[in-house]
């Protein structure tokens, strides 16, 4: 998140988004209330809040309570700010009204920071790679048992990803323990990574014997600072964990290095690398298992078709061999390896979900070849005793076990490419980095190549020219263009000097740069990019919630429509409903009955509405990644395709925010250069945009220095006050109107109207003629008055974003209505919306008060989105049903957004919306396909249409369909891959000759 920032006001002519850049909090506006002897306010801790029908339901619980004045629920801090007469209501009252409500709460007596609440000290989040999940049954049972484990705060599971989140406290449960409990309930599992920062896995090269192995583990147990560690052989890999007071990582991997003299070759294990290597493994397992099933079911296909007209080989299956025939045991023996064998992962799974009191898709294909295999294993033990031999079907379990690995095959490999955009930001880090080595004096002794991520805070690195930047840091030395399109999408290579910061992931053009890192690992830019991509993929739409509803009853709803389908072809056949010509070969009315009921079981596909979301969100949070679109969530996703409302911030939205002072007039006998170093030495101490601006022009027009007028370095506040300016006493900003002191003696006061008027201070007809004209022309008046008396107007212009009036008619052409939110007075407002083509104006609004705005257009139930820049706006942006902060390359963890905008182009907001109606449109589409499939498929497989049209499914083809119907919807969310940014020459319906 975005440091805390105080920054004060430098007077702007009613301008109040002079107040817009304090730190303001989104609970203030009941801080500065009065609070009567008889009431009392409190501050609610809430946990369990997930989103904004959360924060409505605890909000509407509190308001229930008597006694309760205001309440007011922030789900951006998990907080509640509550205002109650004691005489009526008890802080217990409130308490048990949100836990009645079904959240946790915990008055805090001492309200504080109202930051988001941090993951405890005491807590640790990790992440786990889950295997064995088929279906969003598998996924409710998992979360289900790591939910219930003492120690587990939180637990989240992905289908799409086979990853969990689990929040939990290590002094009480260990990630090992985690594991444990994921694999007693029947899945694979294992640990990928956590917030911990004292443990490295490492992959090591010339470890080959048991000696060698023990060399290594006499040098950790030496080791001060290692607290214990695992070698794997077989794996070559490493696990230390240490302590970090001590050590880190790259003192590990370093202290190894020279004991061994180089005999050991460390490299980190990258998590991501790790989890790419599970895919590939998993993905490599299933097409095993397809093979090797293929392989054993062609001899039967041949044995069925082709050997029939074969005289000799036929002759050779018809040969009897003790009970039965040759054909019946080589079926029997193929079948039974590719049953117990090849599909014994059908069974574990359909057993430990039984176990856990949960159904999915395993639990239908072991019904289905089961019942297919048992049945006809009995005929030919009823055959041997009675004679009577009966058709068997034990080609229908090969094939269905086939064509179901095939499908998860071919599932397994769409998955992964809907986790590219991951693999691709990931990709963007160099694997290695070039280590300065400086002895204390700062002069150069050595460079050399390290592991990128074993860089540490504050380490000197060289990026050599045509090479990635390896971590974010401040360069140094040296001065060169850099290419960061990949991380903020502006496609211009930006120029970079001494103090300029640099985004680890970047390419560096032309010249040698030395950076220093200042942000490293999970800290930097690109971690920080790659955890919200990752994040969105974890969370779930509220659509979803749909189908994990079919998903809890669909398995005992199909299982009890096939026993309807026995039990019905069955009492017909029996009471001669249908005529002995429709039964197969030396087959009975039971066999006929079973082979519509196995088919109705093994057709049914709960994948795939288990995939239909999850996949689509996946894919398109990635889309969005590479657009420079960062979406924090599926349920973000959800709200932006109903956005009715959009609220765009003006300074540093609409408009550059870049003040500049176009115009300074001087109405008392003053020489103009006096006028601006008075102006200057009075805004020198304040840190708010405009205060630079004037202070910019003030020095450019007494040292004609054309160098500042442009961005300087940070110290230019301290350099500009040297030598020049006179010496200002006893400063003070007012918050919304401007900064007063003491020069000279003379009490000098620098603001806007609202301030001179309140100090007494006259304005003459002519001044606020001027005023007036700026103000009409889209500046911001600043007044400025010396001893009680007014001496000059300065004119500052923010000039408006180029794309600015495009997008606002591009949103209106898709129906959605631009509102202008501003702090500013009302003339500059009118003056700038008209310019831009915005019909609805709030002006003179504070920080806090933008939240309200917010709200009022949500009292309809509209959706409402919020556009700024995630600093000043985050009250705003927190109200908003979909936040967008907008221009965030370098600071994009801002809790308070839902979408982060990594460039700063309006066009984006476009984008976000459009991406969001085409996914959704997308998911509609997965669910119409799954739903149908099933309610066409299974009527069908049952043989509804088989009296009239004579259409059968026989069961391995009903297995090809539903392995098919899987693959079909993961590769719809896919085709989102191909989405291109909408042309606003298309959306405003331009003709471009």
């Amino acid at each position: 998140m975005a440091p805390s920032i105080q920054l004060t006001s430098a007077g702007a002519g009613e301008d109040s988004d002079s107040g817009d850049l304090e730190d303001v909090r989104l609970l203030d506006s009941y801080d500065k209330r009065e609070v009567h002897d008889e009431t009392k306010r409190i501050q609610v801790r809430i946990s369990g809040m997930t989103c904004a029908a959360c924060s409505n339901s605890v909000e509407a619980a509190l308001k229930s309570v008597d006694g309760v004045i205001e309440a007011s629920v922030a789900l951006l801090q998990n907080k509640a700010d509550v205002v109650f007469n004691q005489n009526l209501a008890k802080e217990d009252d409130i308490k048990n009204a949100i836990e009645d409500a079904g959240f946790e709460a915990e008055i805090l007596h001492e309200p504080g920071s109202t930051g988001t609440k941090p993951v405890g000290d005491n807590t640790v989040v990790g992440q786990f790679t889950i295997g064995g999940m088929t279906c969003a049954a598998c996924v409710n049972s998992v979360e289900g048992i790591l939910k219930n484990i003492t120690g587990v705060k939180k637990a989240v599971v992905a289908l799409a990803t086979s990853l969990g989140e689990v929040e939990f406290d290590p002094n009480v449960i260990s990630k090992e323990d985690i594991v444990s409990a994921i694999e007693d309930a029947g899945f694979e599992a294992m640990f990928v990574q956590s917030t911990s920062q004292d443990e490295i896995v490492l992959g090591v090269v010339g470890a080959c014997s048991l000696v060698d192995a023990r060399v290594l583990e006499s040098m950790l147990s030496g080791m001060k600072g290692v607290r214990q560690f695992r070698f794997d052989p077989l794996m070559s890999e490493l696990n230390v964990v240490f302590d970090p007071q001590v050590l880190n990582s790259r003192s590990v991997v370093d202290g190894i290095r020279v004991v061994s003299n180089g005999k050991f070759k460390l490299h980190v294990r990258s998590p991501y690398a790790r989890m790419a290597s599970k895919d590939v493994s998993e993905s490599s397992t299933m097409f095993r298992l397809f093979i090797s099933s293929l392989v054993l079911s062609i001899p039967l296909f041949f044995m069925g078709v082709i050997c029939p007209h074969i005289p000799f080989i036929y002759s050779l299956l018809l040969w009897r061999c003790g009970p039965f025939l040759m054909d019946d045991w080589l079926k029997w023996a193929l079948v039974s390896v590719i049953q117990f064998v090849i599909g014994k992962r059908f069974y574990i799974a359909a057993i430990r979900a039984l176990r856990n009191g949960s159904t999915n898709m395993d639990v239908l294909v072991a019904l289905g070849t089961t019942a297919s295999y048992v049945y006809s294993v009995c005929a030919l033990l009823y055959g041997a005793l009675s004679g009577f031999w009966s058709t068997t079907y034990f080609e229908t379990s090969a094939m269905l076990i086939t064509f179901v690995l095939l499908g998860k095959y071919l599932e397994c490999l769409a998955k992964g490419k809907t986790s590219d955009a991951i693999k691709k930001l990931v990709e963007l880090t160099p694997p290695t980095a070039l280590l300065v080595v400086k002895d204390k004096d700062g002069r150069t002794i050595e460079e050399r190549e390290i592991d990128s991520l074993l860089i540490q805070p504050s380490d000197t690195l060289k990026v050599l020219p045509g090479t990635k930047i390896p971590a974010d840091g401040i360069v140094t030395w040296g001065s060169s263009y850099v290419n960061e399109s990949m991380v903020t999408g502006e496609s211009l290579p930006v120029l970079k000097e001494i103090n300029a910061s640099v985004i680890g992931g970047t390419i560096n053009f032309h010249g040698v740069l030395h950076i220093q890192a200042t942000k490293v690992g999970s800290d930097t830019v690109l971690s920080q990019i790659i955890n919200l991509v990752e994040t969105a993929q974890m969370s779930k739409a509220p659509i979803q919630k749909f189908a994990d509803y079919v998903a809890s009853i669909f398995v005992p709803t199909i299982v009890a429509l096939s026993i309807l389908t026995l039990l019905c072809w069955y009492a017909a056949g029996a009471l001669g409903a249908y005529p002995d010509e429709w039964l197969p070969k030396n087959g009975n009315h039971f066999v006929f009955a079973l082979m519509f009921s196995i088919s109705v079981v093994v057709i049914a596909c709960p994948c795939a509405l288990g995939l239909a979301t999850p996949t689509a969100v996946m894919v398109a949070t990635g889309v969005g990644a590479n657009n420079g679109v960062l979406i924090k969530g599926g349920d973000s996703l959800e709200r932006a395709q109903m956005v009715k409302y959009v609220i765009f911030d003006k300074t540093g939205t609409l408009t550059q925010g870049k003040a500049n002072v176009s115009v300074a007039k001087v109405f008392a006998g003053m020489d103009r250069g006096e006028f601006l170093k008075l102006v200057a030495s009075a805004e020198a101490s304040s840190e708010h945009p405009l205060a630079k601006a004037i202070l910019q022009y003030a020095r450019h027009f007494h040292f004609f220095d054309e160098s500042s007028l442009t961005n300087g370095s940070q110290n230019d506040a301290i350099e500009i006050k040297s030598g020049w300016l006179y010496d200002a006493s006893d400063f003070s900003a007012i918050p919304g109107k401007g900064v007063q002191c003491i020069i000279d003696g003379q009490r000098v006061l620098v603001g806007n109207r609202k301030l001179l008027v309140e100090s007494g201070i006259n304005i003459s007809t002519e001044v606020e003629n001027f005023v007036v004209e700026l103000e009409e022309s889209a500046k911001t008046g600043i007044l400025v008055a010396c001893d009680g008396i007014l001496i000059g107007v300065l004119g500052v212009s923010d000039s408006l974003k180029r794309e600015a009036s495009v997008v606002i008619e591009g949103l209106q052409k898709m129906g959605i209505t631009p509102v202008m939110v501003t702090g500013d007075n009302w003339r500059t407002a009118r003056a700038v919306a008209k310019e831009v083509g915005i019909l609805d104006v709030r002006a003179e609004v504070m920080p806090a008060g933008k939240a309200d705005v917010v709200r009022s257009f949500q009292k309809d139930g509209s959706i409402v989105a919020m556009v700024g820049d995630g600093i000043n706006d985050s009250p705003a942006l927190a109200a908003a049903d979909v936040g967008m902060a907008i221009g965030a390359g370098t600071d994009i963890a801002i809790e308070a957004a839902n979408y982060v905008l990594m460039r700063d182009n309006l066009e984006d907001v476009i984008t976000a919306i459009d991406l969001s109606k085409k996914t959704f449109s997308r998911i509609r589409l997965n669910y119409v396909f799954a739903m149908a499939y099933n309610i066409i498929a299974v009527p069908v497989a049952a043989g509804v249409l088989f009296p009239s049209l004579g259409i059968k499914l026989p069961p391995w083809v009903a297995g090809a369909c539903m392995a098919l119907s899987s693959v079909s919807v993961v590769c719809s969310s896919l085709l989102l891959r191909r989405y291109r940014k909408p042309r606003l020459t298309t959306i405003l319906e331009i003709v471009v000759n």
